[in-house]
């Protein structure tokens, strides 16, 4: 089956690389007894790179579940029940 983030998987694998870089990096830095506001700052980037990459998938979920033909209206509340859900953990 291909989901909603088939046609961006690629880029979307990148830039979940780049954020295990810099957790990674996070994680040497506290390893370093580096400066706490910098680890912060840090931390802040890689969540940002984190948020980018779930609204990503959440763009390819709605996209999939509101063009894909719907032949049962029980599927199609359904589908919707779930954007909602995962829009609500977004928040």
């Amino acid at each position: 089956m291909k989901y909603g983030y088939y046609d961006t998987k690629d880029p979307l694998q990148k830039r979940l690389n780049r954020v295990e870089g810099q957790v990674r990096g996070i994680s040497k830095m506290v390893q370093d007894d580096k400066y706490c506001i910098d680890v912060l700052t840090q931390i802040s980037a890689a969540q940002a790179a984190l948020d980018k990459v779930a609204l990503e998938l959440l763009r390819g979920h709605a996209r999939h579940c509101l063009t894909s033909n719907q032949n049962q209206s029980k599927d199609g509340i359904d589908k919707a029940d779930e954007l909602v859900g995962a829009i609500s953990r977004m928040l």
